[in-house]
């Protein structure tokens, strides 16, 4: 027999349409850098987005996904564009420092939540009232500095050099750096800096080569970071190279090739997860979140392609919280979407365990942090 809306009451009618147009539906917008300087690191998050669930928090969830072009400006032009054309409750992004940071103000001054997924510590501290609306899917680069610190001081480095991105990453990456040295007793001998787009470093490399430092730190991130790592081994530098977990991608061995062997960086679980114990508790997470990747697009993974699934899994821990207040689509529900985030406590996310509070935004530990070394064109776990 078949169903017809002809054979039910008028009132029955309206009872069915009005339901269906007041179900509730969390719409989350993203800006990411899937072209220009760092479309290695963001091309693994748009591709990402084809992996994000139907519903988030037991309702439907509708994304909008923006290029920012690895700019700034355009980020903000797409997010203002998220937030009043396609009417979003929450704003996911971006994927580089020059990116991000502008998307802060912006954040406070329309009172809408920003999952972050950069990992500068800058974003979330000191937690003022702007960046009270900020919260991050991404581990701190502080705690990442730390770990680098303490691995140069176990091999019995005394003095290091640094060269990194003259933009707010390499900025940030700097004071980290130092800071962590500095409680190690570790001397930071020289600084340098370089452009994204450069296309030689011979300068400040001779520079820093001319300190004798025992190590260099390049606080870069992509496959621009292979420019500096390839010049170190052009002239000659045979210590320790140290990176940031922003190169933690086959595409940034690939470009820096046969130079890469011995690079020594920290990275998030999901890099090494096939190297975990099964008794890891993000193993089977991150080997499915691959898997599934791998499947799809035909390609290796990147670890930034995880940030964006993270993002739906914070807000799938906070968005039935924020649902017992109100509705999506309006300003009291981002709100109560915000202050719900600052509730998750030891949530399993592919990058570590996380734990939000209202004074802290990013509250991964010491578990979302690995240290390894590129070796035989792969990242192997150190002891």
């Amino acid at each position: 027999m078949k169903f017809s809306f002809l054979a039910l009451p008028l009132l029955a009618i309206l009872t069915i349409s009005a339901a269906s147009a007041e179900a509730p539906e969390l719409r989350v917008g993203y800006t990411m850098s899937a072209t220009g300087s760092a479309a290695a690191l963001g091309v693994p998050q748009k591709n990402s987005t084809e992996l994000l669930p139907t519903e988030i928090g037991g309702i439907k969830a509708k994304y909008f996904v923006l290029d920012d072009g690895s700019d700034g400006t355009r980020a903000v032009a797409n997010a203002r564009k998220l937030i009043t054309e396609d009417r979003i409750d929450v704003l996911v992004g971006s994927t580089i420092a020059p990116t991000t940071f502008p998307l802060v103000d912006l954040a406070a001054e329309v009172r809408i939540p920003l999952i972050a997924t950069h990992p500068s510590v800058r974003l979330v501290e000191p937690l003022d009232d702007k960046r009270r609306w900020v919260f991050k899917v991404v581990p701190n680069d502080s705690l990442m500095a730390d770990a680098i610190a303490a691995n140069m001081a176990k091999d019995g480095i005394k003095t290091v050099a640094f060269i990194g991105f003259n933009d707010a990453f390499g900025d940030s990456w700097y004071a980290e750096i130092e800071k962590a040295l500095g409680q190690w007793g570790i001397k930071l001998l020289a600084r340098e800096s370089f452009s994204r787009t450069d296309t030689s470093v011979t300068g400040q490399i001779l520079k820093i080569i001319a300190a004798s430092p025992n190590a260099v730190m390049v606080g870069a991130s992509g496959t621009p970071a292979a420019l500096p790592q390839k010049t170190f081994k052009e002239r000659g530098f045979t210590g320790p190279i140290y990176h940031t977990n922003g190169v933690a991608t086959k595409e940034f061995i690939r470009v820096a090739g046969k130079d890469a062997e011995g690079v020594v960086l920290p990275v998030g679980p999901i890099t090494v997860a096939d190297q975990l114990p099964d008794s890891h508790p993000i193993k089977a997470l991150a080997l499915d979140y691959i898997k599934r990747y791998e499947e799809r697009f035909n390609i290796p993974y990147a670890a930034f392609g995880a940030h964006i699934t993270d993002a739906a899994r914070l807000l799938g821990k906070a968005v039935p919280a924020a649902l017992k207040t109100a509705q999506p689509g309006t300003p009291e529900f981002r709100v109560a979407l915000r202050d719900a985030l600052e509730t998750v406590q030891d949530a399993v996310m592919i990058n570590g365990i996380l734990t939000l509070s209202p004074i802290n935004h990013s509250g991964y530990d010491e578990r979302a942090r690995m240290m390894v070394q590129i070796k035989d064109g792969n990242f192997k776990l150190l002891p």
